[in-house]
C-alpha cells in the first residue's frame, strides 16, 4: 500500500506539530506576577554584545549589569545597552550586585571554570558558552562546583535548543534513517579569524583564540557544537580519539592551529569525524549524519533528508509537494524537514529562564557540556602528541 508524501510529511516522523518536549522547553511569557530574571553578563566581546542584543528583545530577562576587563569594550557596552543596566570593570563586583540573580558568562575559554565556579559559590544561576572548561580537572571541579550549588547550569551550546535539532534527534532514534553508519561534521571558513586591536598592547587578550594559553583555537571554538551533537544524538561519549592539525597557512605568530581533522569511535563502533579549516569555506557549517536507510544534512537553521533506494521503495507513491517526487528522490535530491523553530541562541536564552522558573536543569547542562569538553581536550591532546587518546574511567560523572 503506497502513501502520498504530502500524508508522510503531515502524518510521519517529519512532522513537527505535535513534537513533545521536556517542560524546560516551554516558554511562557513574562507576566505581571512574574519579574524578568535579572542577568548579568560576564564578557562583552562579540559573543557577549550579540547575547546583550537578544536579551533586549525576551520580556521575561532583563540585563541588569555586564563587566569586562577591556575598558574600550565596556565603553562600547554601554553604547549598545544603554544606562539602566550597571557596567562593572569585573566580574567579582559584578557578583556582588543583588539584581543580578544569573550571569552568562562569554569570556575567554580558560576562564570558564574559574568565573563560574565563583557565580554558584555568590548564588547564581549560570549560562557558560562553550567549550564548558579547559582541561580535564577543570571541568571535574566545575560539574561538583555546579552539582553541590543546586543552582541551574545551562551551558551554551545553542544547537542543543534548537527545535529542528530536537526534532531530528528524535526521527533518528526512532529509526526513521535505519541503522546509524556515521557522521560527519565540518566548520569550514576562509579568513584568518583575527579581530583588529585598537592597540598592540592587547593582542592577546582580543585575539585570545590564537593562544594556547586562552584558547583550545578550532577544535574548542567551534567543532565543540558538533561534538556535543555526537554525543547527544547517541547517547554515549567516544571512548576513543584521535587527529591532526597544524599552523600550516596562518605563519602570523598564532599558537593554535589553523586546520584540525579529528575522528571520534564511540562504544557502538560508530565514528565521528569532524573538519574545520580556515582557508576554504565550501559548505561552511554542516552535520551529515548517514544510516543505513538514508541521510539527513543539517546546517544552522536548516535540515535535509536524502533517502536510501530500498526507503523510497518502501514508501512507495509520493505526490509532488515542491516538486518533491519520486523520481527527485531517486535522483538523490534533498526535500527539506519543516520544523517551526527560533534561532538557536534565542532559543538557549528562553530555555535558560525557563529553567530557572521551573528549577528543572536544562538539557544543555553542566555534565553535558563537560563531557563535550573532555572529548575537545582528548582531540587536542591526540593532535598535540600524535597519539590515540583513550576515554578514561576517571572522566565519567
Amino acid at each position: 500500500m503506497s502513501i502520498t508524501r504530502r500524508k508522510f510529511l503531515s502524518k510521519g516522523v517529519l512532522a513537527a506539530s505535535s513534537m513533545a518536549l521536556p517542560a524546560p522547553f516551554v516558554w511562557s511569557r513574562c507576566t505581571a506576577s512574574t519579574s524578568p530574571l535579572g542577568v548579568g553578563i560576564i564578557g562583552m566581546g562579540d559573543r557577549g554584545t550579540g547575547l546583550a542584543s537578544l536579551i533586549q528583545n525576551i520580556p521575561s530577562i532583563k540585563l541588569v549589569a555586564y563587566c569586562d576587563v577591556l575598558p574600550f569594550r565596556l565603553t562600547s557596552a554601554k553604547q549598545q545597552v544603554g544606562e539602566e543596566a550597571k557596567a562593572y570593570a569585573g566580574h567579582e563586583a559584578l557578583l556582588e550586585d543583588k539584581n543580578v540573580q544569573a550571569v552568562i558568562i562569554a569570556t575567554p575559554f580558560n576562564s570558564h571554570a574559574d568565573i563560574a565556579i565563583d557565580a554558584l559559590n555568590s548564588g547564581k544561576h549560570v549560562y557558560c558558552e562553550k567549550t564548558l572548561a579547559y582541561g580535564i580537572e577543570e571541568n571535574k571541579k566545575l560539574v561538583s562546583a555546579a552539582e553541590a550549588s543546586k543552582k541551574i547550569f545551562q551551558t551554551g551550546h545553542q544547537y542543543h535548543s534548537s527545535r529542528l535539532y530536537h526534532h531530528i534527534v528524535d526521527i533518528i532514534k526512532k529509526g526513521y534513517i535505519g541503522e546509524l553508519s556515521m557522521i560527519e561534521s565540518q566548520w569550514n571558513r576562509n579568513g584568518d579569524w583575527r579581530r583588529p586591536v585598537p592597540d598592540p598592547k592587547w593582542e592577546r587578550m582580543v585575539n585570545w583564540r590564537m593562544y594556547r594559553e586562552y584558547s583550545g583555537g578550532l577544535v574548542a571554538e567551534l567543532c565543540s557544537h558538533q561534538i556535543d551533537f555526537s554525543n547527544w544524538l547517541t547517547g554515549q561519549v567516544p571512548h576513543k580519539v584521535t587527529g591532526f592539525g597544524g599552523v600550516d597557512y596562518w605563519k602570523d605568530g598564532r599558537e593554535t592551529y589553523d586546520n584540525v581533522h579529528i575522528i571520534t569511535e564511540y562504544p557502538s563502533g560508530l565514528k565521528a569525524t569532524y573538519t574545520c579549516l580556515t582557508t576554504n569555506a565550501k559548505d561552511d557549517y554542516q552535520i551529515k549524519i548517514l544510516g543505513k536507510e538514508g541521510t539527513i544534512i543539517v546546517n544552522y537553521e536548516k535540515a535535509w533528508v536524502y533517502l536510501e533506494r530500498s526507503k523510497i521503495a518502501e514508501l512507495g507513491t509520493v505526490d509532488g509537494v515542491s516538486s518533491a517526487t519520486v523520481k527527485s528522490w531517486e535522483n538523490g535530491e534533498g526535500t527539506p524537514i519543516d520544523v517551526e523553530h527560533k534561532n538557536p541562541t534565542l532559543q538557549a536564552l528562553l530555555d535558560f529562564q525557563e529553567a530557572v522558573r521551573t528549577g528543572q536543569q536544562p538539557l544543555s547542562n553542566v555534565v553535558s557540556g563537560a563531557n563535550a569538553a573532555i572529548v575537545v581536550q582528548m582531540a587536542l591532546d591526540a593532535m598535540d602528541h600524535d597519539q590515540v587518546q583513550y576515554w578514561k574511567e576517571e572522566y565519567n560523572f
